[in-house]
């Protein structure tokens, strides 16, 4: 099958379109024809070698699809082959085939396309899951959204609204706020422009956010944990901006606030139930049209690279997809 193979750990330069066998399906597995895949920041990592999950070489990288199904191992009985699916792969997805254990196969809503399904599960399944399970978000309360235009920012942007908080959306452009604006926020901050955390203050009557959303991490992280509102929450989603911080812990103490890891990829593994309730609410907002997913660019396989270098460069707005020419 046609595949992004990366046989060397590298740069998004070092990947290649060619041939690559079909993993064997196994008796609790399902095989999908792709039609897209999402493009997320981990696959930036993952073919560094930077990610907590290192598949041996060679490898597709990508870890959302969405396609139909094809084959379907002899003890599956959730899907069928036909139907419609999303699917968190971890990696694989960057194929024209992939094959993965039928518990993460969901299918499509009514009135889903496969390129905007490509790339629904990984941005709202981490923001429903952060805000929700870990930042226990309560309606009234103000929520405060880093990197607020990108694909988790944008999604807990729309979730926020959803669940009845007050958002707040901070981003590095004009272009980019103005599209946070359009999903629901109902202020924004230019970080580049303004002082994150006296904006926030002026915003919030001098009492700062009650939960945090940080998929950027650096400065960003430093500025936010001093815009937090007593008893807050800070969510620690990921680090786009290429610098994990490090916590004055006395901050957490005079604040009286949490600070909150959010690895909604263990999540999954640990507390299905949950992670399927997740979805089923998901799925009900976006029937109720609450929530919009943006894809802001498409991009055929062999263009993979420049797909993930405008992830690294954090040219997204919304999500990036790659397709594979089914449709």
């Amino acid at each position: 099958m046609r595949a992004v193979v990366c046989r060397e750990l590298g740069p998004p330069e070092s990947l290649t379109v060619g041939e690559l066998e079909p993993a064997p399906l196994n008796k609790n597995e399902v095989r999908i024809a792709v039609h897209a895949c999402g493009v997320n920041f981990p696959d930036t990592l993952i073919i560094q070698g930077k990610y907590q999950f290192k598949p041996d070489l060679p490898f597709a990288p990508g870890s959302e699809v969405a396609g139909e199904i094809i084959e379907v191992g002899e003890s599956v009985s959730n899907c069928k082959v036909g139907d419609r699916v999303m699917a968190l792969t971890g990696w694989g997805g960057y194929a024209e085939s992939v094959t993965i254990g039928a518990e993460r196969v969901l299918p499509l809503p009514p009135g889903m396309d496969y390129v905007t399904a490509a790339g629904f599960p990984m941005t709202y399944g981490t923001s429903m899951h952060a805000l929700v399970q870990r930042g226990r978000l309560q309606e009234g309360e103000t929520l405060l959204v880093l990197g607020a235009a990108g694909g988790v920012g944008l999604a807990a942007v729309e979730l926020g609204k959803a669940l009845g908080a007050r958002v707040i959306a901070a981003a590095s452009s004009a272009d980019k706020l103005a599209i946070a604006k359009e999903h629901g926020a109902d202020e924004v901050i230019n970080y580049q422009e303004e002082n994150l955390k006296e904006r926030v203050k002026e915003l919030t009557d001098g009492k700062g956010a009650d939960v945090i959303y940080d998929p950027v991490g650096g400065d960003a992280f430093d500025a936010a944990m001093r815009a937090i509102n007593w008893k807050g929450r800070l969510l620690v989603v990921g680090f786009a901006s290429g610098r994990i911080p490090e916590l004055p812990v006395n901050l957490a103490l005079l604040k009286g606030c949490e600070v909150v890891g959010v690895f909604w990829g263990s999540f999954v593994g640990r507390e299905p139930e949950k992670n399927a309730e997740n979805f089923k609410r998901l799925f009900g907002y976006y029937a109720q049209g609450k929530i919009k997913p943006h894809v802001c660019a498409t991009y055929p396989l062999e263009d993979a690279p420049k797909a993930l270098n405008d992830m690294l460069q954090r040219k997204a707005v919304g999500k990036i997809v790659i397709t594979t020419g089914r449709d």
